[in-house]
């Protein structure tokens, strides 16, 4: 049987992956709720480092970036006024870099980020951050119609593990090796690591 061809060879639509220096860097819910609270993830810190070498050359470049913060249940999982919330610290936003705050999954769903995007006049869009399964995925998909192109990077993802439908554990590796591959069928060029795109 021969390899499968992703949707985006098959449609013709398909597009390298793009670099920091032409792109707009998006870092999705880099919050400490990840590190300490009830959804810490297995493999955050592979994936901190990488959002952070990202990061750190996205600004020498003086490439856009966007700070996505979800704004989560008082008291709760993201609780905005609590330590959870708040920006896990070595990938904190400097003054001056944009910040636009979620209540959804979707980073577009009732937020200024299509908006924020437009002002940078790039269409690539480099993505990072958590949950893979959750806000990435869904703010990739919603990229998609509106007609950017994202380039997402495997090793600056991470997520958790989660209960299946008959009561087992879907392991955070497989779940988040699954999502960049749907991603990748149809909605983004994947890379392995982020110096692949500095």
């Amino acid at each position: 049987m021969s390899q499968p061809l992703s949707m985006l060879k098959i449609s013709g639509r398909g597009y390298p992956p793009a670099n920091l220096r032409q792109s707009t860097l998006l870092i999705i819910d880099a919050q400490e709720e990840y590190r300490t609270g009830v959804l810490a993830l297995p493999d955050l810190d592979a994936a901190v480092a990488e959002i952070r070498m990202l990061l750190e050359a996205a600004r020498a470049q003086g490439t856009p970036i966007v700070h996505v913060r979800h704004l989560g249940v008082r008291g709760g999982v993201l609780d905005p006024q609590g330590p959870r919330g708040q920006w896990l610290p070595e990938l904190a936003p400097l003054p001056g870099e944009v910040v636009v705050e979620k209540r959804m999954p979707n980073a577009f769903f009732g937020t200024e980020l299509h908006d924020r995007l437009q002002a940078n006049g790039r269409l690539d869009i480099l993505v990072c951050g958590f949950m893979t399964h959750s806000s990435i995925s869904t703010t990739v998909r919603a990229a998609k119609d509106y007609g950017y192109r994202c380039t997402l990077v495997d090793a600056a993802c991470a997520t958790r593990d989660i209960p299946t439908p008959d009561g087992g554990v879907l392991s955070a590796r497989a779940l988040h090796h699954a999502e960049m591959a749907a991603l990748g069928d149809n909605f983004a060029a994947v890379v392995a690591q982020a110096q692949a795109l500095i």
